[in-house]
C-alpha cells in the first residue's frame, strides 16, 4: 500500500471509476495466483490513491474485507510520516522497483510495521499508470535482527569515536594557534585562513560519517556509487588506521554502480576494513581494490595481519564467535546477513606471504 496526493505532473489523466481497468475482473488464474502466494498484501491504486484491487490476505492482516477497502484512500491506511517516504521513492526513481518499512493502519486503529514493495506500473489495457505494492508483515524475529544490527552498528560507532576524537584534536590545536596570530596581528591573514578552512573542513568529513554510522539502518535500496561508497568509509577509518602506522592505498575504478541500501552496505565495508585495521598491530599496508568481472563486482580488502588460521576461518561468521578481547563476535554475521539480503557474500583468502584477503561479490548494475 503506498501514498495518495501525488504531484499533478505524475498523474496521467482524471481517473474515475467507470474509466480505470478493472482489477477486480482479472483472469481467474492471476486472482488465484496472487491470493495462494503467500501471504504477501497485494495491492494496486491509482495515481490520485484510488485503491483499485487489493488481496484477500487483507482481512488476515489488517481486519477489513476486500470490500471496504476498494474503492476507498490509500493514504487513509498509512500513518502519516510514511507518505512523503514514499513521495520521496518514487519520485526519485520512478521506474525502479523499491523497498522499504511503513506503518499500515489496522481495522482496530493499530498501526503495524509492514515491508513494503513499491513500483510503479504501466497497465496496458488502459495506457494508464498504477501504484503496485507487495506488503509483508515484520515478524518479531525480523525486529529482533534489526535490533541486534542497530546495536552492533552503535558499537562500532562507539569504538571509533575515541580514534575520531584524538584526530579532530589535531585541526583544533592548529586552528587555536592561527587565532592567537591572528590576535597578535601577524599580516598573514589569507594563508592562515586557507589553511584553517581546510582544518574545519578535514573535521567536518570525518565527523560527518561518523553521524552516518550511528543512525538507524534503513532498507531503502538505490543505485549508488560504489566509490563514493567506500571514499566515505575511508574518510572515517583513515583516522583509527594512522594511530597504528598503517596506510590505506586503494584502486578503485570509476563508474561502478551497485543497487542497494547505503547504510547497510557501508556497515559491511566498515565491518571488514575496521576488522583489517585491528589485526595489523604492527602497522603496514592496507589496500582496497575493486574490479568488475561481467555482472559482479569484487572488493578485495587485502592486510598485512598475521593471517586467520583454517579452524577460525570456519567459524568466522558465527554470531558470538570472536578472537578479540572487546569484540561482541557479531560484526561478520551481520556483514554476512547484509551480504545475503543484496545477493552477495564474502570470501576469506590467506595471502602467499602475509595477511589475509576479504573478498566481497555483489551484483553490479
Amino acid at each position: 500500500m503506498g501514498n495518495h496526493d501525488l504531484d499533478s505532473s505524475e498523474q496521467q489523466g482524471n481517473l474515475t471509476p467507470y474509466t480505470y481497468y478493472d482489477f477486480s475482473s482479472l483472469p481467474d488464474c492471476f486472482q488465484s495466483w496472487i491470493e495462494q502466494n503467500g501471504n504477501d498484501l497485494v495491492t494496486i491504486f491509482d495515481l490520485e490513491g484510488n485503491i483499485k484491487f487489493i488481496s484477500k490476505s487483507v482481512t488476515q492482516w489488517l481486519g477489513f474485507n476486500v470490500e471496504e477497502v476498494v474503492d476507498s484512500k490509500a493514504g487513509e491506511y498509512i500513518h502519516i510520516k510514511d507518505h512523503h517516504k514514499i513521495r520521496s521513492l518514487l519520485g526519485q526513481k520512478p521506474d525502479q522497483t523499491h523497498t522499504t518499512n511503513i506503518l499500515v493502519k489496522e481495522k482496530s486503529g493499530r498501526y503495524i510495521l509492514m515491508k513494503t514493495i513499491i513500483s510503479k506500473k504501466l497497465n496496458p489495457a488502459d495506457g494508464k499508470t498504477y501504484i503496485l505494492t507487495i506488503s509483508q508483515h515484520i515478524s518479531d524475529h525480523n525486529m529482533m535482527e534489526e535490533q541486534i544490527m542497530h546495536a552492533e552498528k552503535m558499537t562500532v560507532a562507539g569504538q571509533l569515536a575515541a580514534s575520531v576524537a584524538h584526530e579532530i584534536r589535531n585541526p583544533l590545536t592548529s586552528l587555536k594557534g592561527f587565532l592567537q596570530l591572528l590576535q597578535a596581528g601577524i599580516r598573514k591573514e589569507e594563508e592562515y585562513y586557507k589553511i584553517m578552512l581546510e582544518e574545519i573542513e578535514k573535521m567536518e568529513s570525518v565527523t560527518s560519517e561518523l553521524l552516518f554510522v550511528s543512525k538507524p539502518m534503513t532498507d531503502e535500496r538505490t543505485s549508488e556509487s560504489l566509490k563514493d561508497m567506500l571514499d566515505d568509509v575511508i574518510t572515517l577509518m583513515d583516522t583509527q588506521a594512522k594511530m597504528q602506522s598503517i596506510t590505506i592505498r586503494t584502486e578503485i575504478p570509476e563508474g561502478i554502480f551497485i543497487f542497494c541500501d547505503r547504510s547497510q552496505i557501508k556497515q559491511v565495508f566498515i565491518n571488514i576494513i575496521k576488522n583489517a585495521i585491528e589485526a595489523m598491530q604492527e602497522g603496514g599496508l592496507l589496500e582496497i581494490r575493486v574490479s568488475r568481472k561481467e555482472n559482479r563486482v569484487h572488493i578485495d580488502i587485502n592486510d598485512e595481519g598475521p593471517g586467520i588460521p583454517e579452524d577460525v576461518r570456519q567459524k568466522i561468521a558465527e554470531p558470538f564467535f570472536t578472537t578479540k578481547k572487546n569484540g561482541t563476535g557479531l560484526g561478520l554475521m551481520i556483514s554476512s546477513q547484509i551480504l545475503d539480503k543484496h545477493n552477495g557474500f564474502f570470501e576469506i583468502h590467506p595471502n602467499e606471504t602475509i595477511g589475509t584477503t576479504f573478498r566481497l561479490v555483489l551484483p553490479a548494475e
